[in-house]
Formats: structure tokens, sequence, C-alpha cells
């Protein structure tokens, strides 16, 4: 029977003639799930055999990475903003860079009792569900047109006790008659924001297997930027904010946008490769 380690290095190798970015990485993340261990726990244990049901399991997670199946996918769960989130194909697989939009509203509500948030845009509910996660007070509605989508949020919002909280709702933004919501401290969206123009030039992973109507308006990529924040102006609270995920390149027509519909002090903040990745703004 094979052993973790050789199993690693034959499936590091195989992954590297595949093209898949960071081969070593996905091998053993792929391995630690099936041993139900943390990657770096599989240094403690090259030498251990591998089962037959084991090294099958872990044959077929690597036939559906070699073509190119995300590997959040493969293993049903993301970690994000240190919570557990299952994903699966019904739903964008939340980013790292999405983080920083959810840590930008927990920092400007840290002074605020009790507020009210709408997410526009729930996808697996990482975003509803870390802020009432974090916002101990708070009541969040978040939106979605994806009965998929909502579906799986749903399992996540249960699996992190926040049901009383957090109310999804199956909404199209872009309808005008949009029922009646409770006025909100803050509005928060990550939009699709990759122009139609660039949707085939994505990795192969994203085209293949995520939601495309997650990824792409179909559109010049600002298309929700426009009518979310015409929505926020109209359902924000005097003194409220808008917070946006940000496109490559898509800053300053959002801050015209939202210039354009009354909102001040607008905000840029960058990721962690200095690219300009939220942006915020008070509407009076």
């Amino acid at each position: 029977m094979p052993t973790v380690l050789e199993l690693l290095e034959k499936v590091d190798k195989f992954f590297a003639e595949k093209g898949i970015e960071s081969p070593r990485l996905n091998a053993e993340l792929l391995l630690a799930d099936i041993l139900n261990c943390k990657r770096l726990n599989l240094y403690l244990q090259f030498d251990r055999p591998l089962k037959d049901d084991e090294v099958n399991r872990y044959r077929e997670y690597v036939r559906r990475r070699s073509l190119r199946e995300p590997l959040q996918y493969i293993i049903g769960k993301v970690e994000f903003f240190g919570l557990e989130f299952k994903v699966n194909s019904s739903a964008l697989i939340p980013r790292p860079e999405t983080e920083i939009l959810v840590e930008e509203v927990i920092k400007s509500l840290y002074e605020t009792d009790s507020p009210v948030i709408i997410d526009i845009g729930t996808g697996s509910g990482n975003i509803c569900g870390a802020l009432a996660s974090k916002l101990i007070s708070s009541t969040v509605y978040s939106l979605d047109v994806s009965e998929k989508a909502l579906a799986l949020a749903e399992e996540n919002i249960r699996a992190l006790n926040l049901e009383g909280r957090v109310h999804l709702m199956k909404q199209d933004i872009l309808q005008e008659n949009l029922p009646e919501l409770p006025k909100a401290d803050r509005i928060v969206s990550n939009p699709p924001y990759v122009p139609e123009s660039e949707y085939n030039t994505l990795q192969e992973e994203i085209v293949k297997y995520e939601p495309r109507g997650a990824v792409t308006d179909e559109s010049d990529g600002m298309k929700f930027y426009s009518r979310i924040t015409r929505f926020a102006a109209e359902n924000l609270k005097p003194g409220g904010s808008l917070f946006f995920e940000l496109g490559y390149n898509s800053a300053q027509k959002a801050e015209e946008i939202m210039k354009s519909c009354g909102f001040t002090g607008i905000k840029i903040t960058k990721d962690y490769s200095g690219i300009n990745r939220v942006i915020s703004g008070m509407y009076p």
C-alpha cells in the first residue's frame, strides 16, 4: 500500500504536468480531506500507508481536480473569515479578498447598536453569515435571485445558528418593484463585476464550474453597481453607508456612480496585492 509521502509526490508531479497552479498544495489539501486531518498534520505521518478505500477516494479527487474542478467544490467546504462554509456549484466560491469587504463593514459598525444590514447577492451566505456572526446584535437581510444559492446559504446559516438574525430572500435586484425592507445602516454587495468581454479569459476553473451569473453581469461590469447604488440611496437610513467589492479597474467608475447618486466621503481600500478592492460611501 502506498504511503502518504509516496502519494503526495506522485500527485504533485501529476498536477504540475497538468498545469494545476500550486500542485503540491492541492495534493496536500485533497489528501488532508480524505484523512480528515489538518494539512500540516500530513507531515507527521508521511510513512503511514493508506487503505484501499482511501486511495480510491483520493484517486477520484485527483481526477476531478485534473479536469479543473475547483478544489473547494471537491472537498465541499471553504474557510471564510474564520468560519467554515459549505460550498457547491450553486454559488461562487468565497475568496480571501472578500474578507476585506466584510472587515470594512464590521469596522464601520463598532459603535452602532443593533445595526440593520442588507446584503445583496447572498451566494453561499458567506458575507451575511460572517457579518451576523461577528456583529452579534445585528439583523441581516440577504437577497439573491438564485433559489439554489439560497438553499445553500440556508444550510450555512443554520449551521452557524443564525436563523433568527439572517433573513434570506429571493429577489432580483435588477427589478424596480422590490418589496419594502427596513431602512438599513449598511448595504453591502459583492456583485457580478466581470465584463462580458473578459469572461472567457478567466481561469478554466471559473468558466467551467462556477455559476456564470455570479461572475459576469453580461454587460460592461458596472450594471449592478448602478442599480444597487440607486437602491441604496432609497433604502439607507440617513448617514448610512454602502459598501461594494470592486472588480479590476472598476474603482473610478464605481466612485462616479456613487457620487452621482449623492454619496459622500468615498473611501477606497486596497487588497493584499495593492489592488483597489472595496469602495464605500455615506448617504447623507
